[in-house]
């Protein structure tokens, strides 16, 4: 049959819009289909979250044109201290030990929603449809085929899921996906402060969950303050000055005087993993084949990783006038993509387990791990260029190459 585009897109969040500038820069035809409009996207009030934007991430907005759009808006992460809760015992990572680049920036979501929504407007071969939501796909040995709630349909070699940890993409597409529910909410707000982070971001392990204090500009950080479901809802409906009593508790004086910026946001914290990432002319990325606890701020560089390896596969693939979305070209994507997302969604749940607890032998053991890596040079360079996103096997688009 006759495509309408090159690549179909469902979901047209962070990851989803990184496809699609990726593959559209690559000279493919895109469509996205998203159900939420852009104004909806960018308002302030719309998830309140910001991420931890990897070096290795950085990199691929910078190759895709879109990091000269977010670098004015994006505060760098110098410094990173890890502790298990009030232990004087602590792991602490300055970005000066690996070179002079830091380990990544926190940027707003609303903001690297916006870059993304506007280079998506500099190219005629990219399509936003929106708001749009996908009712069915069908999948034939040639083309995947999505029907619109409008009636309309839309056919193209491929179909990339990139529609969250609850996509209707994996289901439809036969994709059986384990999940884990972790009995944890998280807790997401903005404080102001009055003395300066100087660009450490902290992570406390706390008994319940982690507790992370991630740098912001002027003088505001961003908390993912992990708790369980019912105290997490007792701590959002404390007035003001008593939900701000609790973060000084966690938190501490260095910082000095906090105040609330913004409002209070939770999301209940699932690990959902797909069985296969790809399927008869589908593909998945992001949380649509990994969603995983934020303990670690990995999981939109998780993301990002996919997009650009599965970029790389199918601008290749369409260069050499191969069939993008045949079963050979897609296993391409899937062996690169298993190994890390596999060890990444294994690392960030293993931590959880490990470190949400208070049970005694955990917590000496715990201690004397953060204590061991942090003498072991060899051992703290490598943990330090993962975080940075600059360690296994890296598409071109995150080594700053072109496609």
């Amino acid at each position: 049959m006759r495509h309408t585009h090159d690549i179909l897109i469902a979901g047209g969040g962070l990851v989803g819009m990184a496809t699609a500038v990726a593959l559209a820069s690559g000279g493919l035809r895109v469509a996205v289909v998203e159900r939420t409009p852009p104004p909806s996207q960018l308002a302030e009030g719309f998830d309140g979250r910001v991420s931890a934007i990897s070096l290795g991430s950085q990199k691929l907005f910078a190759q895709l044109g879109v990091w000269e759009r977010i670098a004015a808006l994006a505060e760098p992460i110098l410094d990173i201290r890890v502790s298990d809760a009030d232990s004087p015992i602590f792991l602490h990572y300055d970005h000066r030990e690996v070179g002079d680049e830091p380990f990544g920036w926190i940027v707003e979501n609303r903001h690297t929603r916006a870059a993304l929504f506007e280079r998506a407007k500099d190219f005629a071969n990219l399509e936003l449809l929106t708001p749009a939501s996908i009712t069915g796909i069908e999948t034939t040995s040639q083309s995947a085929i999505v029907t619109l709630a409008d009636g309309r349909t839309l056919s193209a070699p491929l179909l990339i899921g990139a529609d969250g940890k609850h996509s209707r993409i994996r289901d439809w597409a036969g994709i059986k996906a384990h999940t884990h529910p972790y009995h944890q909410t998280a807790i997401v707000c903005t404080i102001a402060h009055t003395e300066p982070h100087h660009g450490l971001a902290l992570e406390k392990f706390l008994p319940i969950g982690p507790f992370a204090v991630l740098p912001m500009q002027n003088n505001q950080s961003s908390l993912v303050w992990t708790e369980s479901h019912e105290r997490a809802e007792m701590l959002i409906s404390l007035p003001d000055d008593a939900f701000i009593e609790e973060i000084t508790r966690r938190v501490g004086t260095q910082l000095g005087e906090i105040s609330l910026v913004g409002g209070r946001f939770k999301y209940p914290l699932t690990l959902v993993h797909a069985e296969s990432y790809i399927s008869q002319r589908v593909a998945l990325v992001g949380d649509a084949a990994h969603g995983i606890h934020p303990i670690a701020g990995q999981g939109v560089n998780l993301g990002f990783r996919d997009v650009a390896a599965l970029a790389e596969v199918l601008v290749d693939a369409k260069r050499l006038g191969l069939d993008i979305g045949a079963q050979p070209t897609l296993q391409a994507y899937t062996r690169w993509r298993s190994f890390d997302a596999m060890a990444m969604v294994a690392t960030t749940d293993i931590l959880n387990r490990l470190f949400s607890n208070n049970v005694f032998p955990l917590n000496a053991a715990r201690n004397l791990g953060l204590g061991l890596v942090g003498k072991l040079p060899g051992v703290k360079r490598f943990f330090m260029r993962h975080a940075m996103g600059m360690e296994g096997d890296l598409p071109r688009l995150m080594r700053g190459k072109r496609l």
